[in-house]
């Protein structure tokens, strides 16, 4: 039997295992059977020693998404009972990286087709932390940085987790009393944090100013210019465009070229150029995962982002003619009639597919 080092991020707790895990390579009694429900912190002692289960199919890109998610829900909604958070939101941080330096058009298309399961306040945790560590690599920053910024990332909201479902499912404006926990919710955030036991002022302060703006108008301090670090402004902007790529009760979901265009314009409120210039060239107006219509008339999925100006993968799923291919037929934007003529939202674009289809056993589920 082939034997394979695991993570945390192989680890869904709650959730029977896959596979008998090993304290080994070469031991022949598991510490855990197959089949048995893994708890929270039942193995931490063996974690960093090293754990070892059968070398059966890897955990996807998706998979693992999911599986983040899930435990940063359980952190999230029990903050206030841990007193070791830190660890644990460092450790799913980790595996996030890990997850979109292992395919990173994988983890943006799950963004926008909506692949990524769980309550929406979550979900979009998640989702911001994907692009937050994606433009923050891109950058450059440095290893500690990107874990810093993901798990700024991924617990900014904490203080209205609970609350945000709420909001997302109204039909009609917040109440005066519900404006105020919104403003307040990078406050609370670091007070729960910190009360949890984070205690890395780095992260700490990324949460406090995610929401704030260089001419003042953010919240909940209204911090001015050099106030407020790249860094936090570059959460800032991976919340702002998760959001507005994510549909609302009461509104769709904008088109991710309007999104992009939407933050560029800067008419609301002004944004860090250099950061706006890695958004334009990361993520782009058409990410992995933006459904099109080519120039040809052609109907697909963006499925791989521009390399270096050999253009953009798109795999068609409808021809011309409205018909539906048997096989998806990958197509490049710089061949001829193949360049994007516009993006589709879902009911217009009427294209349904797994996204294993399109990107192999990294998208599988």
């Amino acid at each position: 039997m082939a034997i394979r080092r695991i993570t945390l991020a192989d680890l869904v707790f709650g959730e029977p295992l896959r596979w008998d895990i090993f304290s080994t390579p070469s031991s022949n009694r598991p510490l855990l059977q197959k089949g048995q429900v893994l708890a929270p912190g039942q193995l931490d002692d063996w974690i960093e020693a090293g754990l070892y289960a059968e070398a059966s199919s890897p955990v996807s890109v998706l998979q693992s998404l999911n599986q983040i998610n899930r435990r940063l829900e359980s952190t999230l909604m029990d903050l206030r009972d841990q007193g070791s958070a830190d660890r644990e939101l460092r450790a799913i941080a980790q595996d996030l990286i890990a997850t979109v330096e292992r395919g990173a058009d994988v983890a943006l298309a799950a963004i926008f087709l909506n692949q990524i399961a769980g309550a929406y306040a979550v979900r979009h945790c998640t989702e911001a932390a994907v692009v937050a560590c994606l433009i923050a690599r891109a950058m450059h920053k440095s290893p500690l940085e990107v874990l810093v910024i993901t798990a700024a990332a991924l617990s900014m909201n904490v203080g209205m987790v609970r609350q945000a479902d709420l909001f997302q499912n109204k039909d009609g404006a917040l109440s005066h009393e519900e404006r105020a926990l919104v403003r307040r919710h990078p406050s609370a955030s670091v007070e729960m944090l910190r009360f949890a036991g984070v205690s890395d002022e780095a992260w700490l302060d990324l949460v406090l100013l995610h929401h704030e703006n260089d001419d003042g108008s953010g919240y909940p301090a209204g911090k001015l210019g050099d106030e407020i670090s790249q860094n936090a402004k570059l959460i800032g902007l991976a919340d702002r465009y998760c959001a507005f790529v994510s549909a609302r009760n009461y509104r769709r979901s904008l088109l991710p070229p309007v999104a992009l265009e939407r933050l560029c314009a800067g008419n609301d409120m002004p944004y860090d150029q250099i950061v706006l210039g890695h958004f334009a060239t990361q993520i782009g107006a058409y990410p992995p995962g933006t459904l099109v219509r080519l120039e040809n008339a052609e109907l697909g999925v963006v499925s791989r982002r521009d390399e270096d100006g050999a253009g953009m993968a798109v795999h068609v799923l409808r021809a011309a003619d409205g018909k539906a291919l048997a096989e998806a037929q990958q197509r490049v934007t710089t061949q001829p009639g193949c360049a994007i003529a516009e993006a589709l939202h879902e009911d217009h674009a009427k294209l349904r597919f797994p996204m294993k289809q399109i990107w192999g056993e990294l998208a599988s589920l």
